[in-house]
């Protein structure tokens, strides 16, 4: 049991040095224990504090009765989603690989550096630009020391999926400003419960809460960033060495005493401040100016408690809902492939172990199948593409979905069901592991509070393609269909894997421009004409 000080305690700091798990904290003039820390000296005969006070301040720590009283707080930053349902957030690289990390964890490629130190490396653009992400000791701006060897790693694993979620309410609170990264934005533990939907949980008591949210908001605070951008378009390129990607400027304990005289934490108050990415990447008047960029986004509010809910249940589920969220911002035609799914949730080593030994690789496939059901049940519905992920490999409950809502049709429905050689109900069929290794999902189909994100970037995308029409209506080309590439290609007698390596694609790609399934780039039907036209010449 935790103990906690009275109100007998005359300030005579002789606790403070004794204490063995550093508990006792000062705040302002006043002393108390963190609940969090306390462990009752479980390697003592008797808790150390209460030996060294010669008041016999340190009592027992007992649950507050009665609800915690409105006390009078700093004013905080306005609240996020003020229509209810979405607020901008800045969506650039370094907010999605932090996001990446607190959610990923341990299933990312960590690496030791040069001096020892655990660093998580991203190359950009082909080696052009890199972000690597070390872990500072703690979230104290002055701390500079990272963490190394078996430590580093229990950090990583002690991360909570979480705190992603503060990290995208930081980056919301970062839009509002206009120098994120020298002003700061002020946000307390009533704010973050209404956001996370930690006001429902009755399973934690409200110290508990205060408890967790302190620790949420510390995580992504721990992280530091070394960049290495390179130049685009007027946007010349740049470094930061080492920096916090947000930083705590401030932590304020709010206490409510009881009749005993025992102080309660009652309440908390966040200062916190976005590092020098945000002089980069969230700059709305260098962006004007062609020196900077200014990158955001939409966050739905209903994600924040959606992830707060089923994170354990779903931790893959999760882990994809944050990662599509910025992976949508560059609009909803964009195809991802089964195994980046995957990787997403569960990691590269999960992966590789499955593909050899057969049990897991069933458990990781119904696992990824539940976690797919999830995310429809939430909105985030896949289109299963009918080429490389036709019906018999879906998981069942896409299957029922065809299912009649009529009693007699249904009840035909599974009357050919039976009597077809292949049931509805029967289990995978030979080879799903390999095929599903090659099958890819269209796009997801959003929420309505996700669709605003989406559609914005798409009527961007078609403004820039009128742009670029326009200006280049002088020297138009006429399209290649399909039909007009196979007919070219084999008149050459050129397979699909040797023109896709003449223009430098995949052969995945020169089968799907093939078919129809998408519709080529400007710059790639040139290529392609250029290509074919010199061969047959």
């Amino acid at each position: 049991m935790a103990y906690t000080i009275t109100n007998r305690c005359i300030k005579c700091d002789n606790c403070v040095p004794q204490c063995p798990q550093g508990a006792i904290k000062i705040e302002g003039d006043d002393f108390w224990i963190d609940p969090s820390l306390c462990d009752d000296c479980r390697d003592y005969t008797h808790p150390v504090c209460v030996i060294a006070c010669p008041t016999n301040s340190p009592i027992p720590r007992q649950a507050k009765k009665g609800r915690c009283k409105i006390d009078d707080r700093p004013i905080t930053s306005p609240d996020l989603f003020a229509n209810g349902e979405s607020n901008p957030f800045a969506s650039a690289i370094v907010v999605w690989e932090l996001c990446n990390v607190l959610s990923q964890r341990q299933a990312l490629p960590w690496q030791t550096d040069n001096q020892g130190t655990l660093c998580y490396h991203r190359q950009i653009n082909q080696g052009r630009g890199s972000i690597t992400l070390r872990i500072a000791e703690s979230a104290d701006p002055e701390s500079a020391e990272y963490l190394k060897g078996d430590v580093a790693l229990a950090a990583v694993k002690s991360f909570d999926i979480r705190a992603a979620c503060l990290n995208l309410i930081f980056a919301a609170h970062a839009t509002a400003l206009e120098k994120p990264w020298e002003q700061e934005f002020v946000i307390n533990d009533r704010q973050i419960e209404d956001y996370l939907g930690l006001d429902k949980r009755r399973d934690l008591s409200k110290t508990n809460r205060l408890i967790l949210i302190k620790e949420l908001v510390q995580q992504p605070c721990r992280l530091q960033a070394s960049i290495t951008w390179y130049q685009q378009g007027k946007v010349k390129g740049f470094s930061i060495e080492s920096d916090r990607l947000w930083q705590v400027v401030d932590v304020q304990h709010h206490f409510q005493e009881d009749d005993q005289g025992c102080k309660h934490l009652s309440g908390l108050t966040f200062r916190i401040k976005a590092g020098l990415w945000a002089s980069y990447f969230l700059n709305k008047q260098g962006c004007k100016e062609r020196n900077a960029f200014y990158q955001y986004g939409s966050l739905p509010k209903p994600l924040l408690s959606t992830v707060t809910s089923i994170w354990q249940q779903h931790e893959g589920a999760v882990r994809i809902m944050l990662w599509l969220l910025f992976k949508t911002k560059m609009g909803r035609e964009q195809r991802v492939t089964v195994p980046t799914l995957m990787r997403v949730a569960y990691g590269e080593q999960r992966m590789l172990y499955a593909a050899s030994h057969r049990d897991d690789r069933k458990r990781l496939l119904k696992t990824f199948e539940s976690d797919l059901e999830a995310l429809n049940h939430y909105g985030l519905k896949p289109a299963f593409d009918p080429v490389t992920y036709p019906v018999d490999i879906q998981p069942l409950w896409a299957k029922l979905s065809d299912i009649p809502e009529d009693a007699e049709e249904a009840l035909e429905f599974w009357t050919n069901d039976g009597q077809s050689d292949r049931r509805l109900t029967d289990s995978g069929p030979r080879g799903k592991w390999n095929r599903l290794m090659n099958a890819r999902i269209l796009c997801f189909e959003l929420p309505p509070e996700w669709e605003q994100t989406a559609a914005c970037s798409i009527k961007k995308k078609e403004q820039a393609s009128k742009q670029y029409q326009k200006k280049n209506k002088n020297h138009a080309q006429p399209v290649l269909s399909g039909e007009q590439i196979i007919k070219a290609r084999e008149k050459l007698r050129l397979s699909q894997r040797e023109l896709a390596g003449l223009i430098g694609k995949s052969q995945s790609w020169i089968r799907d421009v093939e078919r129809g399934r998408f519709r080529v780039k400007p710059q790639d039907q040139i290529l392609l004409q250029r290509v074919l036209g010199k061969q047959n010449s």
